[in-house]
């Protein structure tokens, strides 16, 4: 296939965000993106005619009841089966902060069972409480499935975050096993860290959410369902950086670390279909 071909759907509903920011990033990647929103997806358009679908950032439906909670029972409800045909034709899902939280929700991650008909971790509260806008550093677990990090050959990345709820967790009691079946299935994709690569271990700001073992993104165990809480599309473009003039001197960089998810999903497009 080529790039042009690969169509994307971006959904949105009320309370979404960064959807226009997201469809820039794949549109200059040279894949054909459209935001759609969800109601228009689940009662006119067919799911099957995209191949790739990202659930973008922002709060939606006010992130009452808890974040994502309310459009990941919605997606499954009434478009349970299309996302299921869609993952089995392995067709890749994205989803970017509210959008991880949206996947947590719909039991479409981790999936260490398959689909699940209620949440298998939670994305709870930042520690400590509030919302959080900042850069941070992202360390690479090269031992993934992710489809979405074939093109990343750096140690680390930096993206920014911007949530209240990020605060990636286990049930108590099953965090141990949750955590090491996490680890068994390559599904630890990123975790937080230094400028140098070292884990957080937990330290604020350089986890800035109190994530259980520094999580920030996460993968199924088949690599093509991926959810993180940075912003890569806030992270595309080199002028996009916070401090890109300190770097250069005179002009950013034409792309910034963000776009390497990106420009992957489109690679794998290309061979897949």
């Amino acid at each position: 296939m080529n790039r042009d071909e690969i169509r994307v759907c971006i959904l949105r509903v009320a309370g979404t965000n960064c959807d226009r920011e997201t469809k820039t990033a794949l549109q200059d990647v040279g894949m054909t993106a459209e935001v759609v929103h969800f109601k228009q997806l689940s009662t006119k358009e067919n799911l099957m005619e995209y191949d790739m679908l990202v659930v973008p950032g922002g709060f939606s439906h006010g992130d009452y009841v808890r974040a994502g909670a309310i459009w990941g029972k919605k997606l499954m409800a009434t478009m349970g089966k299309d996302i299921r045909r869609f993952m089995d034709e392995g067709r890749p899902i994205l989803g970017i902060c509210n959008g991880f939280q949206v996947l947590i929700e719909a039991g479409l991650l981790p999936q260490s069972q398959g689909v699940s008909r209620f949440p298998e971790a939670a994305l709870a509260s930042n520690s400590p409480s509030g919302y959080n806008c900042r850069w941070v550093y992202l360390r690479l677990e090269t031992a993934n499935t992710s489809i979405f990090t074939k093109r990343i050959l750096k140690r680390t990345l930096r993206i920014p975050v911007a949530h209240a709820e990020g605060r990636f967790l286990f049930e108590g009691k099953k965090a141990d096993r949750q955590l090491e079946e996490l680890i068994n299935n390559r599904q630890l994709v990123f975790r937080y860290c230094h400028e140098d690569g070292e884990y957080a271990d937990g330290k604020y700001p350089i986890n800035p959410n109190g994530s259980l073992y520094d999580i920030a993104g996460i993968c199924s165990p088949c690599g093509t369902v991926f959810g993180l809480m940075p912003h890569p599309e806030r992270a595309y473009f080199g002028w996009q950086s916070p401090n890109w003039t300190m770097e250069t001197g005179k002009e950013p960089a034409p792309y910034g670390d963000g776009g390497l998810l990106f420009e992957s999903a489109a690679e794998y497009l290309e061979k897949k279909f």
